[in-house]
């Protein structure tokens, strides 16, 4: 843990000095656009479990380290933790996530494959995707970091602009690669559009057009074991971005549970910040071709 303290503490510090970033309403969902080419985004985002009955509130942080490799490629590395009140802290694992645009132009339809592997322990609780069966969140935090799973995640996201909305469809696929178990399906499907399309005369921050709002939905699809609804959680929720400069950006997101054997509502922060030119910087750095 004080390892751990002393990376945040110099993440934070070196933050300080870089230019701030950009980032997407949603939470769960995800869309076309991939980040810029050679641009670094650290984000960091939090899920908080306001618990129902004879349920204990979690906090579930994450940091997130977003680069773009490429054009049509961009991947993301993952640290995350949970804390249970009541209970103790943990970290829960780590995650590398890969994203790769199919079609370099806009289209009507705009799809993208994304592949994601996971060392986690069964602590995790960011609930960055909801899959399979609805998970017992009563066991002591001891024993579920115990039971290490590597999972291999898949998604297909089709994205599409239309009218200053943007229409998204996640479709889920995970396998947990340490044990005998079949594949768990879900979904996410998300809408949202800026407040406002035309640019203010004015230099502000809290103009209309640097806020955009929408809507998510997601949850589980059972498994290869059982496919469907039954036993499955789903969530339901506005989300809300807020440009705060030019390249960073809070995000809100209060969802709601739609089934049973779930937190009533799940809230989530998220602060997001962009190193433009990130590559070319450390190429110069390290006296590589920029």
């Amino acid at each position: 843990m004080r390892l751990l303290h002393r990376f945040i503490l110099a993440l934070t510090i070196l933050l300080s000095s870089f230019v701030l970033g950009q980032e997407a309403p949603y939470f769960v969902t995800y869309d076309h656009h991939l980040e810029e080419p050679r641009n670094l985004e650290i984000a960091t985002s939090s899920t908080i479990g306001v618990p129902g009955v004879r349920r204990k509130a979690y906090l579930a942080p994450y940091m997130e380290l977003e680069y773009g490799a490429k054009a049509w490629w961009t991947t993301e590395f993952y640290l995350e933790s949970q804390s249970t009140r009541g209970d103790s802290t943990v970290f829960t694992g780590w995650r590398w996530e890969n994203r790769f645009r199919a079609l370099a132009r806009e289209h009507w339809i705009n799809p993208v494959l994304y592949i994601e592997y996971e060392n986690v322990n069964e602590a995790t609780r960011i609930q960055k995707e909801v899959v399979g069966k609805t998970p017992d969140f009563g066991v002591p935090n001891a024993e579920l970091v115990r039971e290490r799973s590597h999972e291999l995640e898949t998604k297909l996201i089709l994205s599409s602009n239309t009218h200053a909305w943007n229409l998204s469809e996640n479709f889920i696929v995970e396998k947990n690669l340490s044990a005998s178990e079949g594949f768990e399906f879900g979904y996410a499907v998300g809408a949202s559009r800026p407040l406002s399309t035309m640019a203010s005369a004015q230099n502000c921050r809290f103009c209309r057009e640097n806020f955009a709002a929408g809507l998510e939905l997601y949850g589980g699809l059972g498994g290869t074991d059982g496919f469907g609804l039954h036993n499955t959680t789903h969530y339901l929720g506005p989300v809300i971005s807020w440009q705060v400069s030019d390249n960073a950006a809070l995000h809100f997101s209060p969802a709601f549970g739609l089934t049973r054997g779930r937190n009533p509502v799940l809230l989530r922060l998220g602060y997001s910040y962009e190193v433009r030119g990130f590559g070319r910087k450390m190429a110069r750095l390290f006296g590589g071709k920029p």
